[in-house]
C-alpha cells in the first residue's frame, strides 16, 4: 500500500486489520476518505451510492454502529452521520492509506524552488524556501527544525556586555551566524575571554559544536588542557548554552511558513476556535521543536494525530514530519507539514519525504 516510502508508523491502539472484515474495512475506508475529502459527517445513504459497497443502508447501520463500538467512528450531535475519532485516522493511517508518488510536475517544482536557494550560499534559506514551498503545496503549514548546534563553525568569538555576561557569537561555514548569551564567572578578567576564543578558533577546523566537544574531552582525558581555570569555565559556559544543557536555550531554530493556509477551510466558530489554539501552540516554539525532535527517534516520514501529542491535543491538528541528513548521513534537523487532522495524508506523505531527501541531498 506504501509506496517506496518509508513510514514510521505509531503504536497507539491495539486494532488491527484481522478485527475488520472486508465489508467493514470497505465501509470504514469509505466514511475516511470522504470525511478527509469535504470535512463532513458521511451517512449510510451515501455510502450505499458506491459501487464497490452492495449493501442496503439500513445494513451499512449495522456496520457503522460496529465500528462506532470499536471506537473508530463518533456521531456528531447535529448530524445523523459519522465521522472518524483520531484513533479510526491513526487506524487508517497506519493500515488501510494508499500512498502513491508525487507527480513528474510536482517533483520539477519542488526541484526548481528549492535547489533556487542554494544561490544565496545559505543552509537557513534553503530551509526557508522548503518550509515555503510545503506550505504551499500541502495548503497547510510547513516547519522546519535545524539544529545550529549541529553547524560547522568557521570562528568563535567571546565579547563580554556585562560584568557576568558575555555575549557567545558563532559564524558558521554557511555564512549563518548566532548569538547567545553566556554567564561569566565573577571577576573573569578579559583576557580569559579572548584566551578562551582563541583556544577554540584554533580547534575548529570545520567541525560542529558536538565534534568540538568531544575534542575537548579527548585532550582533558591527555591532561594535555593549555587553558587555565577561567578559560575553562567560560568555554563550558558556552558549551553548555550552545547544546542546550542550561535549560533555557532553545536546541534548534524554527521556521513556520503558511500559518494564514489554516484560516482558509472554516466552516464555525468552533474551527476558528481550533485555529486559534494552533496559532498559541505554534508560537510556543520550545514544545513545538521537541515534537519535531521526535521525527530524529525513528526513520521515514512519521505522522501525529491530533491528541498523540500534547502540542496537538486542543486544536485538533496533525503534524506530518521527516527528519533531513548532512553529508555525514547523521540527522541534523526535520521538516514537514501542519493541518487539521483531515490532511491529505496520501498527498503530504511523499511531498514531505520527498523535500526532506532533496534538502539533505543540497546540504550534504
Amino acid at each position: 500500500m506504501i509506496n517506496a516510502f518509508l513510514v514510521t508508523v505509531t503504536e497507539t491502539n491495539t486494532l488491527s486489520l484481522s478485527d475488520l472484515d472486508r465489508r467493514s474495512r470497505e465501509i470504514f475506508r469509505s466514511i475516511v476518505e470522504s470525511y478527509l475529502d469535504t470535512g463532513e459527517p458521511v451517512g449510510s445513504r451515501n455510502i450505499s451510492r458506491n459501487p464497490n459497497i452492495s449493501l442496503s443502508p439500513a445494513s451499512i447501520r449495522n456496520v457503522m454502529s460496529d465500528l462506532e463500538h470499536m471506537g473508530l467512528l463518533h456521531s456528531p450531535h447535529t448530524s445523523a452521520g459519522r465521522l472518524p475519532t483520531e484513533i479510526g485516522l491513526r487506524f487508517f493511517v497506519d493500515a488501510l492509506l494508499e500512498v502513491g508518488d508525487l507527480t513528474q510536475d510536482e517533483r520539477r517544482q519542488i526541484d526548481i524552488q528549492v535547489k533556487a536557494s542554494q544561490q544565496a550560499n545559505s543552509a537557513e534559506q534553503v530551509l526557508t524556501e522548503a518550509s515555503q514551498l510545503l506550505s504551499g503545496l500541502s495548503m497547510g503549514a510547513g516547519v522546519v527544525l535545524t539544529h545550529k548546534s549541529d553547524m560547522r563553525l568557521k570562528h568563535i568569538e567571546f565579547v563580554r556586555i556585562e560584568p557576568l555576561k558575555a555575549l557567545a557569537i558563532l559564524v558558521g561555514e554557511d555564512g549563518s551566524v548566532e548569538n547567545r548569551v553566556v554567564e561569566l564567572p565573577p571577576d573573569l578578567p578579559s583576557s580569559a575571554l579572548v584566551e578562551a576564543s582563541n583556544y577554540l578558533n584554533s580547534m575548529i577546523q570545520g567541525r560542529t559544536i558536538s565534534e568540538i566537544r568531544a575534542e575537548l574531552e579527548k585532550v582533558r582525558a591527555a591532561d594535555q588542557a593549555e587553558l587555565n581555570q577561567l578559560s575553562q569555565k567560560v568555554i563550558d559556559a558556552g558549551l553548555a548554552v550552545w547544546t542546550g544543557e542550561d535549560g533555557v536555550a532553545d536546541p534548534g531554530t524554527l521556521i513556520v511558513r503558511g500559518r494564514s493556509n489554516l484560516l482558509s477551510d472554516l466552516d464555525a466558530a468552533e474551527d476558528l476556535e481550533r485555529i486559534k489554539l494552533l496559532f498559541d501552540d505554534l508560537e510556543n516554539k520550545k514544545d513545538l521543536i521537541q515534537l519535531l525532535g521526535l521525527a530524529e527517534k525513528g526513520e521515514g516520514v512519521r505522522i501525529f494525530i491530533g491528541s498523540e501529542n500534547n502540542l496537538f491535543s486542543l486544536s485538533g491538528s496533525s503534524l506530518v514530519v521527516s527528519p533531513y541528513r548532512d553529508s555525514n548521513q547523521r540527522i541534523v534537523g526535520a521538516l514537514g507539514v501542519i493541518g487539521p487532522t483531515r490532511l491529505n495524508y496520501s498527498r503530504v506523505i511523499p511531498m514531505v519525504d520527498y523535500t526532506a531527501r532533496l534538502v539533505s541531498r543540497i546540504l550534504g
